[in-house]
């Protein structure tokens, strides 16, 4: 019997996770994902996830792809995977994949949103899902920085020790910061992501509205590949997997809107 490639969308809230990746002593998404997945379909189930989110970290549109020799149709299996996830795990919607398709090889892009409550009186119900900054942001100044991030440079200096790569050269197609009342949201689209990269861009954006670092002095940081010459690296809770890029049916699947809570408008 064939094995069919499937394509998964999906989104989570990451507050209880240790990440996507499974681990051998801590919680994942990963590992969640596959326990269900299991159940629904039999066999041993492996999935490709489109990138590693570090512990805390939310998806609002995640890819992941599965190998299956289930003959459940692919339009029941939604609802059949998320009869058996935990409520902070939803899939949303699936597709059967080409035969090479895997959702990090094949990614185009991805964009990652980081959101601050910038407000002197932090908010109960945001508590795992945004980065609480009560010292006042100065909106212009974080978009001025996160126009030096645009383009294709090395990273190195806004990365944190951890998954070995190759190069440490990503290009970022834009890095914007809107500010919507309290809230401020960064978005930030590249090629590739390294460890913390979002993070850490943010940290120096936030950096640059203190005047700790000026704007126009970024790309010269970059060029030095010091960590220590960028700012900090921001907490978890406010960083979502926000969208990703595929040619084809995957494409088509990650890209079409859906209704969840929390999106804005995304």
């Amino acid at each position: 019997m064939s094995r069919r490639n499937i394509a998964l969308r999906l989104s989570y809230d990451g507050s209880a996770y240790h990440g996507w990746q499974t681990q051998k002593t801590e919680i994942t998404v990963q590992e969640t994902l596959e326990r269900a997945l299991e159940k629904t379909c039999g066999g041993t189930i492996r999935t490709v996830g489109c990138g590693r989110t570090d512990a805390g970290v939310h998806a609002l549109r995640y890819c992941a792809n599965f190998r299956t020799e289930s003959r459940i149709p692919i339009d029941r299996l939604p609802l059949a995977i998320n009869s058996r996830l935990p409520d902070d795990i939803a899939v949303s919607a699936a597709c059967e994949a080409p035969e090479d398709f895997n959702a990090i090889g094949s990614c185009i892009k991805k964009e990652y949103v980081y959101r601050i409550l910038n407000s002197r009186i932090r908010d109960p119900f945001l508590q795992q899902r945004v980065c609480f900054y009560p010292a006042p942001l100065d909106i212009e100044l974080m978009r001025r920085a996160a126009a030096s991030f645009v383009g294709t440079h090395d990273f190195a200096a806004v990365r944190s020790v951890g998954t070995e790569t190759k190069t440490t050269v990503r290009t970022v197609y834009w890095c914007e910061a809107e500010r919507t009342g309290d809230l401020i949201e960064v978005r930030v689209c590249a090629d590739g992501f390294l460890y913390n990269m979002v993070r850490a861009i943010v940290g120096t954006m936030v950096y640059a509205a203190h005047g700790k670092l000026c704007p126009k002095d970024i790309p010269q940081l970059l060029e030095t590949r010091d960590r220590r010459l960028t700012g900090p690296t921001m907490p978890p809770q406010g960083l979502y997997m926000n969208r990703i890029w595929y040619e084809g049916v995957v494409g088509e699947m990650m890209t079409a809107e859906f209704d969840l809570p929390g999106r804005n408008g995304d």
